[in-house]
């Protein structure tokens, strides 16, 4: 009798247990996915400069992947729809290290340019998919933490493949055989997960005019940060190494940003889970415009101070994503959120296309710092929007507030984000 009830409590620690193991093989994958992501991020520009191609490559490079990536919002719910949750992943992960694979063929900047693109509509496909994902078999109580962890292993894992590009010789092709084999390894968590997938997404329409309604600074903050966040990461390392700094160099400035991310989101959300969203807002943008102020005026110098700079500039600006996200969302009904969270992901991934393409023109003519005085520009034009609704919009009512959540402007949001706390509508003024 001792020997069935230990049996029994095992089976049903087990059973309780096995979600949780489910979850995290989707997390582990985008862990996976990550390395190799951070890795060819700081390899290309590097090798690029190297090799002595014109920096105005890598900045088409940068924006022909923002442009995959517009193009995987779109597609990826089709695609889903057709195969499944588990399949779509799996497909757009092969996409990712076939990517790599035509990367690893040489610096050849128009083949490269094809298969940036190619990466950046398989990685935002996947962020949807694994989002999604989530969402759905996750319940409230603790999908909160469970997204936080998602996004702090993205972010960690972006850091590791940064940090690698200092090990690594970039004139063989071992840089693109790490990234194709961190890929590959990430096919097999969710190649054998046991999570249930979702059903069919619905079809999640785009309408930027409702959002504005909804939240005229939750749109605006995701239009500020899909240019400011792509333009940091991608024409950082293209400026470093145009400014000389080495390859150990760039490694550990890139390696450095994911941390702002990871130390400055937490104060942040939890101020902003306290006070009116939009003052934090505020902050973190004019935090983020006196930061690459201090990266115009240090430009070229210590590394160490540099490192700092770069630090809290990211980490300042990620964090308009997450807080935007969040008081979009205090202000949406229930029924509004997959539209909401569709024209969100929309307006990120537009701004994210057109303002690398302004940066690699202007930077043609003024240089590779153009990026710097583009982010001032945009930091200082949401701060100064943000004080505006403050002052101009009238007081919103009080309401029941959505609990922050750490997000990465590396990871956009989910098209069918279609949950809330309560079924209460919000205000719509703001």
């Amino acid at each position: 009798m001792l020997e069935t009830s230990r049996t029994t409590t095992d089976l049903g620690q087990a059973a309780q247990s096995a979600p949780l193991i489910a979850i995290a093989s989707v997390i582990v994958s985008m862990a996976l996915i990550a390395i190799s992501n951070g890795l060819m991020f700081a390899y290309i520009p590097v090798r690029l400069g190297i090799d002595g191609f014109d920096p105005t490559w890598a900045g088409l490079i940068v924006t022909a992947l923002s442009a995959g990536g517009l193009a995987g919002c779109i597609l990826t719910g089709p695609l889903v729809r057709r195969v499944g949750h588990a399949r779509a992943f799996m497909v757009l992960s092969a996409l990712i290290a076939l990517s790599n694979a035509a990367v690893g063929a040489g610096p050849i900047p128009l083949l490269w340019i094809a298969a940036r693109a190619l990466y950046g509509f398989a990685i935002c496909g996947i962020f949807i998919v694994a989002q999604s994902w989530l969402n759905d078999a996750v319940p409230n109580a603790i999908r909160g933490r469970i997204m936080a962890v998602f996004y702090v292993a993205y972010v960690a894992g972006l850091g590791v493949g940064y940090a690698m590009l200092a090990t690594v010789n970039i004139l063989t092709a071992a840089v693109p055989l790490i990234g194709i084999t961190f890929t590959a390894l990430s096919i097999l968590p969710v190649g054998m997960t046991r999570l249930a997938q979702p059903p069919p997404p619905q079809a999640a329409s785009v309408a930027l005019g409702r959002a504005w309604k909804i939240s005229p600074v939750g749109l605006i903050g995701m239009l500020a940060v899909g240019g400011l966040s792509m333009s940091i990461s991608g024409f950082a390392p293209i400026h470093a190494t145009a400014k000389g700094y080495s390859q150990a160099d760039v490694a550990l400035l890139l390696s450095a940003m994911p941390i702002g991310t990871l130390i400055l989101q937490v104060p942040l959300g939890w101020i902003s889970d306290r006070t009116d969203r939009r003052y934090v807002l505020a902050g973190a943008a004019a935090l983020a415009a006196v930061a690459s102020l201090l990266a115009i005026g240090f430009d070229g110098g210590a590394l160490a101070i540099l490192a700092v700079i770069y630090l809290i500039w990211d980490g300042a600006s990620e964090s308009i994503y997450s807080l935007s996200s969040a008081h979009a969302a205090d202000r949406a009904g229930k029924d509004e959120l997959l539209a909401l969270s569709s024209s969100l992901l929309f307006a990120w991934s537009l701004s994210g296309f057109v303002v690398p393409g302004i940066v690699t023109a202007l930077s043609a003519v003024f240089g590779t710092e153009t990026f710097i005085y583009v982010g001032i520009f945009i930091a200082s034009a949401f701060c100064l929007f943000v004080l505006w609704r403050v002052f101009a919009a009238r007081p919103a009512p009080a309401i029941a507030m959505a609990s922050f959540a750490p997000m990465s402007a590396q990871a956009p949001l989910p098209v069918e984000l279609a949950f809330a706390p309560d079924d209460e509508p919000r205000p719509t003024n703001d």
